[in-house]
This record gives structure tokens, sequence and C-alpha cells, in this order.
């Protein structure tokens, strides 16, 4: 199926990292192979944090060695540091890699100290070496956290989100996403925002993530749309955000929920190529993997009519 837009379904790394509810790798396994089965295009599984900050993904390995991959789709695994990124590299070496692994940055220092634990200028000294030592064996997506703005130092000048763009571009990292993480951004801020993408680092393809914190989120997604974004990030259910055991604000940062995007975007005549009834049945399946009602609003009323 055509499709116009490319959705990444993040339910299984930036959905999880947020839950206190222990996931078994079977379950998880279970969820990455259904969100296959609906057809999404790219799909992140996994984190290469340290299991000891981070112990949700202490079974990356097991879970990408379990998943069963479907061809035309792109599997990606976050990666902090070299060291994630040397063990990227030992299961792609062991056959059950990934194709896409994640490189962080914040844009401002005070999230970057907090989520990091390092300076800004040491992070990107970090990614340079991460990139390196990808040895090109892998697409690679920029992450710039905080580009909307941040709870700790408040508004954050476009021209240095932008400056990040391109200083992503030039370590050869084409692929970027933009973060507001924790849902500080309107539609007119994102539409002045990635129209100057468009023109100023026209050879990157930024990739819309958007938390949807203060329920501007799927706005927010409307608005890069208009601007040229085609990629874009979701979590089913809305789920996700920081680390459980790091809050900022009042502690909700919650995604745009993937099944509420689609409907908005199907309605619209915007092509996801997703089998909207896999889509729901894997909805049905986060809710029970994590035993409650989760935030979308087209899991408890249905696809819009102009989307079936």
């Amino acid at each position: 199926m055509s499709t116009e837009i490319t959705l990444c379904e993040c339910f299984a790394r930036d959905g999880l990292q947020h839950e206190t509810v222990s996931v078994p790798a079977g379950e998880k396994i279970a969820l990455i192979n259904a969100f296959s089965d609906a057809g999404f295009q790219r799909i992140e599984a996994t984190s290469y944090s340290s299991p000891v900050h981070v112990p949700v993904f202490a079974d990356a390995s097991r879970v990408l060695a379990g998943i069963a991959k479907r061809p035309g789709v792109a599997y990606k695994a976050t990666c902090p540091n070299s060291k994630a990124v040397q063990r990227a590299l030992s299961d792609l070496d062991a056959g059950h890699g990934v194709e896409e692994v994640s490189l962080l940055v914040s844009a401002t220092e005070a999230h970057t100290q907090r989520n990091l634990r390092t300076t800004r200028e040491s992070q990107w000294a970090n990614v340079a070496d991460m990139v390196r030592l990808a040895g090109g064996r892998f697409r690679l997506i920029g992450v710039i956290s905080m580009a909307l703005g941040c709870p700790f130092e408040g508004k954050v000048d476009p021209s240095s989100v932008i400056a990040d763009l391109q200083r992503f571009c030039d370590l050869g990292v084409s692929h970027v996403s933009v973060c507001d993480t924790t849902g500080h951004g309107t539609p007119s801020a994102i539409r002045r925002l990635f129209d100057r993408i468009a023109r100023e680092t026209p050879d990157v393809t930024p990739i819309a993530h958007f938390h949807d914190s203060r329920g501007t989120g799927i706005a927010n997604c409307l608005a890069a749309y208009e601007a040229g974004c085609r990629w874009f990030d979701s979590s089913i259910g809305g789920v996700g955000g920081h680390p459980t055991q790091i809050r900022y604000g009042e502690g909700y940062t919650g995604n745009v929920a993937t099944e509420d995007l689609v409907n908005l975007f199907e309605a619209e005549g915007i092509s996801t190529g997703l089998d909207l009834e896999k889509l729901r049945e894997a909805s049905r399946q986060c809710e029970a993997v994590l035993k409650r009602e989760l935030l979308s609003k087209v899991a408890r009323s249905g696809f819009g009519h102009l989307a079936a």
C-alpha cells in the first residue's frame, strides 16, 4: 500500500521506559510483531541504555533476537553512548541487529546534565565517536530533545535547534528527530520551525516527535505536515516519555497517540499505509500488557468513517 508519510511506532521503547510495570521479553516481542503486522515502516524496538539506569531494557538483545522481522521494516534502538553502539554492533554481527540507531543530544544544557549526565559539548563529542564507531552499518537517527522548550531553561532559541540539525548533518546524520519532549510546542511555533528547517537544512529529513503533555500534540503534527514534514513518531495509547525515575515539571510527558494521529491523517486523505483493523488489535494488546485503559480517544470511539 502506497503511503504519503512514514510513521515510527515508539511504544516498545519510548513508551515502556515510562512504565513502572515489568513487561516480559515475550510480551514485548509479541507487541513488536503486532506493530509489524499492522504495517509500520519503522518501529522503535528497544534501547541499549545501561541496565543499571534503565532496567526495563536489560533484555534488549533477547527481544531483538526473538522478533519476526518483516522485509522493508526498519527496527530501531536508542544508543546513548559508544558502549551502546558496541552492543548494537555485536547484535548485528550475531544476526539479530537493528537497521537504525538513535543518537541523542538535548537542546539545553540543564536537560543534558539531568538526562545524559554530561555537558552538551561532551555529548556532541560522544555522538561524533558513535558515528565513527557505527561505521556506516546503520541508518543513524539524530535526536534533539527539548527542541520546543525546556522545563529547566524555558524557551529554546529556534536558531540553536537549526544549528544542532546542521551539526548532525555535518557528521553524516541525515535523519533527525525534532522532539517536543514536554509538550511546549504550539502549531504556529511548529510551523515556523519546520519552515526554517526546510529552508536552512535542506539535506536533513526532519522527524516530528511530539509529546501531548498539554493537548497540542496532534495539532502540532498537522502543522509540521503542512510545513513539509513527512516523517512522524508516535506511541500507541499515548504512553511514554522520560525514564520513570526522572520527572520533568509535573511529570506527565506522554507521546501523541498513534491511533488518534492515524485517524486524523487518514480522515484528511493522507495515506499512512497501515491496516486499521490490525492497528486496532495492536492497541488492544498494548492495553492488555499494561493492564489499564490508555489515552487514545480512537481506542474508545473507533476510527472515523472517513478513515475506514
